[in-house]
């Protein structure tokens, strides 16, 4: 985007700095006309050659001043033109000896499965395949996660210590440790609310724990971007429960859920029999003489999201209802990872008319979908990550249907994670390697106050 908006200014400038030259013409009669050209002095012909020469050099300044400026941001590595520093970076991608951090450490270990991953390998880089992401994080890739390869031009991930704290919060949870002498354990979160300033991982923090609980063998429900639960598509009051309903996002729902959990989904049995309540159907109305329907004995998960995804009237109380079955399930452990958990207490998109020129705003908390799935009030294992760049706005501290030690902040990069952070930026060519040194990496670290977004932002500026 600052690309664009340079080669924009550029062009901009370039239309308010150059000068006409063309001479205003007089408008006289004929005879006045010829009679003035018979009049011309020398006088006047010498200013008006000394005022065109004037111009002339003024525009020739202009153009001069121009190239200056696109020299200028050559200088600097913006990237006027990405194709050569993609040519580049295909060129140099076997290139081992670029693949040098701080104090000569290598930037990047070798792919392991994130469980084997320890305190050694922290500010070290992962590199991943899209296609391996995608296989694991089939609901979709956190923004953040994307934008970051689309700029860089490698998908590599950083090892976080804050991540590898976060990891084995849960895996003590699953695998506990032995107590030690004083009886004392690590304490253990069982509901985590990932918060934090801008821009600090928590959304690619949340997703790596996904991938590393997928890994495991667990069974993860995965909401990637939480907000489009309350923003878009149908929604209807359903006077048997009072919410309102959204059987779009419940299909979507369902769908996503059974991207990477299909196999699994089709060995775990129903546990709930009761019937499942019907609802509107997208676009549908109600279906005529019938408000609910049951499961048959012997159905399994599987066959009950595959309800919801065929009959739209029944997909919302399909959700709701998976995610009290989900509740018993005790041979595998069972995550629920939220991103963007913050749209979940605030105003959704919706509206209920009130008058002809009023409607009520719809809180998210009373959308179905969202309020069998928004209470941390549980024994089941749940982290949400806030989103800033979602535009909820900040929250009180004691959310509802939160506990109140739920809420952990997570850290923007250290000043080691920014070195390696900016090693990693001089070997994707975002920084010259001849102009890069420790003195100008802190600055822009300090500058942005160990924001990853500003970081990447600043890094052309280093020269």
């Amino acid at each position: 985007m600052f690309r664009s908006i340079l080669k924009s200014a550029i062009s901009s400038s370039k239309a308010h700095l150059l000068i006409p030259t063309t001479t205003t013409a007089a408008h006289f009669s004929s005879k006045k006309a010829s009679k003035s050209k018979s009049t011309v002095s020398k006088n006047q012909l010498k200013q008006k050659i000394k005022k065109t020469s004037k111009k002339k050099s003024a525009q020739s300044a202009a153009t001069q001043n121009e190239e200056s400026i696109v020299d200028d941001f050559k200088d600097i590595g913006i990237g006027l033109d990405e194709d050569s520093r993609t040519r580049h970076l295909a060129e140099e991608i076997n290139d081992k000896s670029l693949d040098v951090g701080p104090n000569g450490r290598p930037l990047f270990i070798d792919t392991r499965p994130i469980s084997q991953l320890g305190r050694k390998h922290t500010c070290f880089y992962l590199e991943y395949s899209l296609d391996d992401l995608n296989a694991v994080l089939p609901e979709g890739l956190p923004d953040g996660m994307t934008k970051e390869f689309d700029e860089v031009k490698r998908n590599g991930l950083l090892v976080r210590q804050s991540f590898l704290d976060l990891r084995d919060n849960f895996r003590r949870i699953v695998d506990p440790p032995l107590k030690t002498s004083d009886g004392k354990g690590p304490k253990v979160k069982k509901q985590i609310v990932l918060d934090g300033p801008v821009s600090c991982g928590k959304s690619i923090a949340l997703a790596m724990l996904v991938q590393w609980a997928r890994e495991e063998g667990w069974l993860v429900f995965y909401v990637p971007k939480g907000k489009s639960w309350t923003h878009g598509g149908f929604f209807y009051h359903n006077p048997q429960t009072e919410l309102w309903d959204t059987p779009v996002q419940a299909a979507e729902i369902l769908k996503d859920f059974l991207k990477y959990n299909e196999s699994r989904l089709q060995q775990l049995p129903c546990q709930i029999f009761d019937p499942i309540p019907l609802g509107e159907g997208a676009g549908a109305g109600w279906m005529r003489g019938v408000d609910s329907m049951v499961m048959p004995e012997g159905s399994t998960l599987y066959d009950l999201i595959q309800t919801g995804i065929t009959h739209t009237h029944a997909a919302v109380g399909v959700v709701v209802r998976l995610r009290k079955e989900l509740s018993h399930v005790k041979d595998i452990p069972v995550l629920f990872a939220i991103d963007q958990y913050n749209s979940w207490f605030t105003f959704s998109d919706f509206g209920e008319p009130i008058t002809v020129r009023s409607t009520r705003p719809i809180h998210a908390k009373e959308i179905a979908t969202v309020s069998a799935f928004r209470s941390m009030m549980h024994s089941e294992m749940m982290v949400g990550a806030f989103s800033h760049s979602t535009a909820v706005g900040k929250l009180r501290k004691d959310l509802p249907d939160v506990p109140l030690n739920a809420r952990i902040d997570f850290p923007r990069y250290s000043l080691d994670e920014a070195a390696v952070v900016c090693h990693y930026y001089v070997r994707q060519r975002l920084i010259r390697r001849e102009a890069f040194s420790d003195e100008k990496w802190k600055k822009i670290y300090y500058l942005s106050n160990g924001n990853g977004t500003e970081m990447r932002w600043l890094a052309p500026f280093i020269r």
